[in-house]
């Protein structure tokens, strides 16, 4: 029977080399140099490209990727674990190869791209010679595609792309955009005349399309295949969501803790208060919750496909968003003021919850998928009562032991008294 919650040895040194790595390299960087990642200047450039290569020479590099696209094609289960260590520090997703909204855009151009995409924009990317964004929600329409207006039209050997996008993570600093349209996905150059990126928001761009023209081959797999490509981009990206979600879990998880025992209040420390100990037991329960959901669900992954895990999914989605925010709200509250301040991560923390439950579909969305997919395979119950109704239960369980009731009258008495005795309450 196989049924282990260990690491393999080897595999296991390779967490502890990222761990140290991000906290002796990644942090500082973080706290020195906030996003030199993506920084196209040469000696910002020259202080980040070391430490790539560092990730490249562990074998690290775009995790999330198959060794035949140039990942180390380590599955998604192990890709959760490195995940719960790189969603605790800002750039290391990024400096693993592994960031959003990059990741997403990779998948659906390594398994939709026609080789001469491949080696334009997928290999570029992989490399991060460039960066992309994915264009899809929209101001009045959210990420109902059935609402989209966004659309692209032939004209001889061009695209000609109309509409207007909300919620473009980092469309300012891409250099593509992953247009998704009534028609299809589109990948269309920020520099191509007609795309104007508004001032506000700032990292959430919106964006107009006003007669933006792409050649016909930057279309992205088949035309009026918009809802398989996103769904195949998003199902990945939701789980990863999920999985840096628990880093962030666990080090608000771990401020609290030490706050807990650091402060005094009434007389003793406040880790002595038993609300604060229901703050840290609950907190530890909904983390390990959490945890193992979407352990379970990267195995699936591993095990079958993606599709074949959308329930789980889902409920990984939603669920990472709640305890990230009344993980975060209780370390905040623990805290006390300096928890309202910019001067820990908390407060970000807290703040970023909503929009954990809002990208990439809302909640209630995706609680009604789980819900659907759930109840399909349930059936409703014949008759009046319900299957586990006691009496008819009862009733049935009595027919078994027919017989024997007869022929025995202790144990007839036995078990008419029991019945009383059950019907009694």
């Amino acid at each position: 029977m196989a049924w282990d919650f260990s690491t393999e040895p080897e595999f296991q040194e390779k967490l502890d080399w990222v761990e140290r790595f991000c906290k002796e390299e990644i942090e500082p960087l973080d706290l020195v140099f906030p996003g030199a990642v993506r920084s196209r200047h040469p000696k910002v450039k020259a202080i980040v490209d070391p430490l790539k290569q560092q990730v490249k020479d562990q074998g690290l590099w775009a995790l999330f990727l198959d060794e035949d696209l140039g990942g180390p094609g380590l599955g998604q289960l192990k890709l959760a674990l490195i995940n719960e260590i790189l969603g605790r520090y800002g750039s290391a997703p990024a400096i693993f190869g592994t960031a959003a909204p990059d990741t997403g855009n990779m998948e659906i151009l390594a398994a939709y791209g026609t080789d001469e995409q491949k080696e334009r924009w997928l290999y570029p990317l992989m490399r991060q010679e460039i960066f992309s964004a994915y264009s899809m929600t929209e101001p009045h329409g959210g990420s109902d595609p059935s609402l989209f207006k966004t659309v692209a039209v032939r004209d001889g050997e061009e695209w000609v792309i109309n509409g207007e996008k909300w919620f473009t993570s980092a469309g300012r600093a891409a250099d593509l955009l992953f247009v998704m349209c009534t028609n299809g996905i589109f990948i269309v150059p920020r520099e191509t005349p007609g795309v104007e990126i508004m001032p506000y928001p700032s990292l959430h761009n919106h964006i107009r399309y006003t007669d933006v023209r792409v050649p016909l081959d930057h279309l992205l797999g088949p035309e009026d295949g918009a809802k398989v490509l996103a769904q195949r981009r998003l199902g990945g990206g939701r789980i990863h969501h999920a999985m840096r979600t628990i880093a962030q879990c666990k080090r608000a998880f771990d401020m609290m803790c030490e706050r807990a025992l650091s402060r005094e209040s009434h007389g003793k420390v406040i880790a002595e208060h038993q609300m604060v100990q229901e703050a840290i037991a609950n907190s530890y329960a909904e983390i390990n919750m959490l945890r193992l959901l979407v352990l379970w669900t990267a195995w699936t992954i591993d095990n079958s496909s993606t599709q074949a895990a959308r329930t789980q999914i889902a409920a990984c989605k939603y669920t990472c968003a709640k305890v990230l925010r009344d993980v975060s709200y209780r370390a905040l509250h623990i805290y006390g003021s300096l928890g309202t301040t910019n001067l820990t991560p908390l407060q970000a923390m807290y703040a970023g919850a909503p929009t954990m439950g809002i990208a990439d579909g809302v909640d209630e969305v995706h609680k009604v998928t789980v819900a659907r997919n759930v109840l399909k395979n349930y059936k409703p119950h014949e008759g009046l009562w319900p299957s586990e109704y006691l009496p008819a239960k009862r009733e049935n369980a009595r027919k078994k032991y027919a017989d024997l009731l007869a022929t025995e009258p202790d144990l007839a008495a036995y078990a008419e008294a029991a019945e009383r005795r059950a019907m009694a309450h």
